[in-house]
């Protein structure tokens, strides 16, 4: 479907005339249709349907601004229609959208049984209801986004009415060859990023920063080796917030790039808190980071969200699809379509095909796959990781024994993921405790922003946040938020147990709270995430003994290590090996190639050996900078 006309004509011939149909907007992937009849457009339940049916698009239908209520009105209409019950925190208009955005503790009883509230505000008033759930606990970054949406909602419009026109209006090529050029995180852990390219679109998948190097020539995307203006970048797509993921994307807006970055609903708001803190962590450290809050700010509002399975044009020869990867809140494997049919890749991005407390296993199921990027932190033939039931008992002995002793535990964790599946366990195994767990850094702030967002986390934590009973605000969690405190908790003589960030000892709280604690035999450090090459955590995970850290002057030094430190494999976010042989052995259908990415160069040749043996497929293992025709 191309052209605004032939797409108003589409809709005129399925619409009735009573709806009043007012004009038709491209609006960003989607169309908008504007009338002036709801109640007209409501006495057929399956007219939105036929209408995708004939565009095959997105379609979102809204009252025209010439029939919305006044505001006044409006809003005492809503006091009317939404039970006292709702726990409504707040009520925004937005005239750009014909929306009123209504925050509320319980989406639910707003939505009404199958949809009945928002109907009748929107029948009453106009005004197209957007329910939004409110965390369990303060979030300042969510309530910095949301508010963020309001005050750019005029500049977003005028961007998705731009990409609109831009996706249905412009004519492509004929799409004769697809290729993908690697530009980083192949053959290595960190930074990934890969172009993916037809004769129309140019489309950056993950844009992902190097935390755990300070080797500027190996920390950011070979971006340069696109050969490409950032200008001539059609859309970029993540699949995760996980900094060597995202890390990078507010760089593409400080030098050029205007264009659409899709990810999943929880993605954004994670993803914004990480680079916020990598801004942070960057200037303490060095003094400059390659991009700031303005970038941020212009990435978000540039943002388009999508939900796991809903199709979306991305240019008008690629379409991509979110599904679940289970690796953290939001995380996703990307499915594209490439030319009407004409090849199908799969990247599982980060993937877990195995059981934790805090999201369902990965997908395993799409319409078509020809090529398969996938992922190979732990495809090593040693990669064999316990059962997570066994690591969780451990954690338990570990911090009892800790404690017992008058200890502290240090758990280094990544604070989006890993922290609140350790909070899971300890809420779980210890229902009274006489000690505090702190949560240090960014810990607290995402927890909260995964009480938004409980549809996207495992039924039992789910149904838990839904009746008011979040684990991850229970009286035992405590947060933690400068030195003076960190100095205080680990000078006091009572046992706690500490969760900071960064998982690998790279920087972050979870360095400080070392220093004042290795040299105490009592003290314990248990390491529950992966700990990359030349890293403090590796270096210490290894048995070292004297280990450098920067000081307060930024000098390094040594300390010297005295607690013990203890490694769970059982908590990761990535498959081990025997998961990602299950995976891409249940994948539907089978794939004809396979590549391997985002491990170290002797795991990714393991992976894409043995796949080939099992499955009897072509597997290629590409370094950066390379580029490989798909088709």
């Amino acid at each position: 479907m191309s052209g605004l006309k032939e797409i108003e004509e589409t809709v005129k011939s399925v619409l009735p005339q009573a709806c009043e149909l007012v004009k038709v907007e491209l609006e960003g992937p989607q169309i908008v249709i504007y009338i002036k009849n709801m109640q007209a457009f409501y006495s057929d339940e399956h007219l939105i349907t036929r209408i995708a049916g004939k565009l095959r698009k997105k379609i979102v239908v809204r009252a025209d601004s010439s029939v919305l209520m006044p505001v006044e009105r409006a809003m005492a209409k809503l006091k009317e229609l939404i039970p006292e019950e709702a726990g409504v925190k707040d009520i925004h208009f937005d005239p750009n959208f014909n929306e009123v955005i209504i925050e509320t503790m319980k989406p639910g009883i707003v939505i009404g049984k199958q949809g009945s509230v928002l109907k009748s505000i929107i029948l009453a008033t106009g005004w197209s209801p957007r329910v939004l759930r409110s965390p369990t606990m303060p979030s300042e970054t969510i309530a910095a986004i949301r508010g963020a949406s309001h005050t750019m909602s005029e500049q977003r419009k005028k961007f998705l009415v731009n990409l609109g026109k831009k996706l249905f209006t412009i004519p492509g090529k004929p799409c004769e060859w697809v290729k993908i050029t690697a530009l980083g995180g192949f053959r290595e852990v960190g930074r990934s990023c890969f172009l993916l390219q037809t004769p129309n679109s140019n489309v950056i998948i993950d844009c992902g920063i190097n935390i755990d190097t300070s080797d500027a020539s190996r920390a950011y995307p070979y971006l340069n080796a696109m050969g490409l203006s950032l200008e001539q970048i059609d859309a970029v797509i993540i699949s995760h917030a996980h900094l060597d993921h995202s890390g990078f994307v507010p760089y593409l807006y400080a030098y050029g790039y205007e264009g659409p970055t899709y990810v999943t609903p929880p993605t954004r708001d994670m993803m914004v808190l990480l680079q916020q803190d990598c801004i942070n962590v960057m200037h303490s450290e060095t003094g400059k980071a390659p991009f700031g809050e303005r970038d941020i700010k212009k990435q978000l509002a540039h943002i388009i969200t999508r939900e796991y399975g809903e199709v979306t044009d991305v240019t008008n020869d690629i379409r991509f699809t979110f599904h679940n990867a289970g690796h953290m809140l939001g995380s996703a494997m990307v499915h594209l379509h490439i030319g009407e049919g004409m090849h199908n890749l799969v990247y599982s991005a980060d993937l877990k095909y195995g059981r934790t407390k805090l999201c369902e296993p990965a997908s395993t199921n799409f319409p078509r796959v020809e090529t398969l990027l996938i992922e190979s932190t732990y495809g090593g033939h040693a990669d064999i990781k316990p059962r997570l039931e066994e690591s969780e008992t451990k954690l338990a002995e570990i911090v009892a024994q800790t404690v017992a002793k008058r200890g502290k535990v240090l758990i280094p964790v990544i604070a989006s993921g890993r922290a609140q599946e350790v909070m899971l366990v300890l809420e779980e195994k210890f229902k009274d405790p006489d000690f505090t767990v702190y949560l240090d850094g960014m810990v607290k702030e995402s927890s909260a922003i995964h009480t938004v967002y409980p549809e996207y986390l495992r039924r039992n934590v789910q149904r838990r946040i839904l009746q008011n009973d979040s684990p991850f605000d229970k009286p035992m969690f405590k947060s933690v938020k400068n030195n003076d405190q960190r100095k205080a908790i680990v000078e006091s003589d009572d046992p706690c147990v500490i969760v900071a960030p960064s998982g690998m000892l790279t920087g972050g709280p979870s360095v400080e709270y070392l220093k004042m604690m290795a040299h105490d035999e009592r003290n314990s450090l248990v390491f529950v995430g992966y700990q990359a090459a030349l890293t403090l955590g590796r270096k210490i995970q290894h048995g070292e003994r004297e280990v450098p850290v920067l000081n307060s002057a930024n000098k390094q030094e040594s300390i010297h290590v005295k607690l013990t430190n203890f490694t769970l494999d059982g908590f990761s976010g990535h498959s081990d090996r025997p998961q990602l042989l299950a995976w891409t052995r249940n994948l539907r259908p089978k794939p004809s190639r396979i590549m391997t990415m985002h491990g170290e160069e002797g795991k990714c040749e393991e992976l894409a050996r043995t796949l080939n043996r099992m499955l009897h497929v072509q597997t290629q293992v590409p370094m950066n900078l390379d580029s490989i025709r798909l088709k």
